[in-house]
C-alpha cells in the first residue's frame, strides 16, 4: 500500500488553494474589461461557477472524469458522491497524497474552465441560460475531455498525448467554446460602431496578478508532489509568462504606437496558457521560445478575430486561450524531454516526431468535440429558454436587468 507523504500533501492542498483563487482573480480580470453597467454580471459568472461546479464535481463530475474507464471515453459512476474516494491514496493518480486531496486539486481546474468561457459572451447573455449552460458544459464537455486526457484508460492518454496541467483540457476546450458562443449569440449592440472598452484597468491588472500568482499552483501543483519536477514547472511557468508579456507589449507598441498595460496583462496570461501543457516536460530555454511565440501569435489572433473577422469575442477568450492552448499543445510535442520528466516523452526536437502527431490529434479532437457540443448546448437552450437578453436589457446593462444591483452608486 502506498504511503502518504506529508510534504506532498501539503503542497497539493496549497496548490489547490492557489488554483481556487484564480477564479475570483478571473472575475476581477474580466470585470475591469467590461463597461461599468456590466460589472456585477461579469463577477457573478465566475463566483456562481465556483459554487456550482464545486457541487457538481463532488456529486458526479469527478467520477465521470477520473472514475474507472468505459471505452476510453468516460469514467463510470463508481465514485458518484465521492463514494470510495477517501483518505487513502489512489496509486493510479497520486500515490503519495490522499485521494481526496487529488480530487480537490482537480476540482479547481474543473471550476475555472467554464468560467474562462464567460469572457466571450460578456454583456449579453441571459443569466438563466448561463446557469443551464454552465452545468451542461461542465458535465458534457469538460468531464469527458478530462477523462480522455488524464483519466486512466482515456483514449488520448493511452495514445501518448501529453498535457501536464490543462492545455487541451482547460484552454483549448474553453477557447473554442468561447468562439462558438460569441458566434451563436452574435455581437454586442454597437460592436464595430462605437467604443466598448472596459471601465477599470486597475481591476484588470489586479485580476491578472492573482491569475499569475495562482498559476504556480496550476502548473507546479500538477507535479502532485513537493520535489524537483514542481520546481522545474514553477520556473518555466514564470519564464514563459514574463516572455509573453514582454512580447505582446512590444508587438502592440510597434503596431499601435504605444505600450499598453492591458497588453502586458493579456500577454502574461497568453504565456501562462501556452506553457501549461508543457510545464512539466520542458526546460527554461524552451519556455522562453514558447512565451515569445505565444505573445506574438495570440496578439495577432485577438486582433484578427475582432478587426478582420468581426467576431465579438468580447474579452478575447479564443485568441488567448484557444490559440495559446493550441500553440502550447504543439510546443509540447516539439520541446518535451525526458531529461525533465522521465514519465513524459521526448518531442520532435529530441528525436521523437511521433509526439508532435499525438499532440496534434489531442488538440484537434478537443477542438472539434468542444465546438460541436457547445454549439448543440447553446442551440437547444436558445430554443427552450432563449440565451440572449432583450435589446433594452442590454442597453441598460445586465447588472440592473439581470441582477437588480449596481457596482457603483451615483
Amino acid at each position: 500500500m502506498p504511503e502518504i507523504n506529508a510534504g506532498d500533501t501539503a503542497w497539493v492542498l496549497a496548490s489547490a488553494a492557489l488554483v481556487m483563487i484564480m477564479t475570483p482573480g478571473l472575475a476581477l480580470f474580466y470585470g475591469g474589461l467590461v463597461r461599468d453597467r456590466n460589472v456585477i454580471s461579469t463577477l457573478m459568472h465566475s463566483f456562481f461557477i465556483l459554487a456550482l461546479v464545486s457541487v457538481q464535481w463532488v456529486v458526479i463530475g469527478y467520477s465521470l472524469a477520473f472514475g474507472p474507464d468505459h471505452f476510453g471515453i468516460i469514467g463510470g459512476l463508481d465514485w458518484v458522491g465521492l463514494h470510495r474516494v477517501g483518505a487513502e491514496p489512489n496509486p493510479d493518480y497520486a500515490p503519495t497524497i490522499p485521494h481526496l486531496a487529488f480530487m480537490a486539486f482537480q476540482m479547481m481546474f474543473a471550476i475555472i474552465t467554464p468560467a474562462l468561457i464567460t469572457g466571450a459572451f460578456a454583456e449579453r447573455k441571459r443569466f438563466k441560460a448561463f446557469v443551464f449552460f454552465s452545468i451542461l458544459w461542465a458535465t458534457l464537455v469538460y468531464d469527458p475531455v478530462a477523462h480522455w486526457v488524464w483519466g486512466v484508460g482515456g483514449w488520448l492518454r493511452s495514445l501518448g498525448a501529453l498535457d501536464f496541467a490543462g492545455g487541451t483540457v482547460v484552454h483549448i476546450s474553453s477557447g473554442v467554446s468561447g468562439l462558438v458562443a460569441a458566434l451563436v449569440l452574435g455581437p454586442r449592440l454597437g460592436f464595430g460602431e462605437k467604443p466598448l472598452e472596459g471601465h477599470n484597468l486597475t481591476l484588470t491588472a489586479l485580476g491578472a496578478a492573482l491569475l499569475w500568482f495562482g498559476w504556480f499552483g496550476f502548473n507546479a501543483g500538477s507535479a502532485l508532489g513537493a520535489g524537483p519536477l514542481a520546481a522545474s514547472a514553477f520556473v518555466v511557468t514564470n519564464t514563459a509568462a514574463a516572455m509573453a508579456a514582454l512580447t505582446w507589449m512590444f508587438t502592440g507598441w510597434v503596431h499601435q504606437g504605444r505600450p499598453s498595460l492591458a497588453g502586458l496583462c493579456a500577454g502574461a496570461i497568453a504565456g501562462l496558457v501556452a506553457i501549461t501543457p508543457a510545464s512539466g516536460y520542458v526546460e527554461p530555454g524552451a519556455a522562453i521560445i514558447i512565451g515569445l511565440v505565444a505573445g506574438f501569435v495570440c496578439y495577432w489572433a485577438v486582433y484578427l478575430t475582432k478587426s478582420r473577422f468581426r467576431v465579438d469575442d468580447a474579452l478575447d477568450v479564443f485568441g488567448v486561450h484557444g490559440i495559446g492552448g493550441l500553440w502550447g499543445a504543439l510546443a509540447t510535442g516539439l520541446f518535451a524531454t525526458t531529461a525533465v520528466n522521465a514519465a513524459g516523452a521526448n518531442g520532435l526536437l529530441f528525436g521523437n516526431p511521433a509526439q508532435l502527431v499525438y499532440q496534434a490529434i489531442a488538440a484537434g479532437s478537443t477542438f472539434v468535440y468542444a465546438a460541436v457540443m457547445t454549439w448543440g448546448i447553446l442551440k437547444v437552450l436558445d430554443l427552450v429558454i432563449g440565451i440572449r437578453v432583450e435589446e433594452q436589457e442590454e442597453e441598460v446593462g445586465l447588472d440592473v436587468s439581470q441582477h437588480g444591483e449596481l457596482a457603483y452608486r451615483p
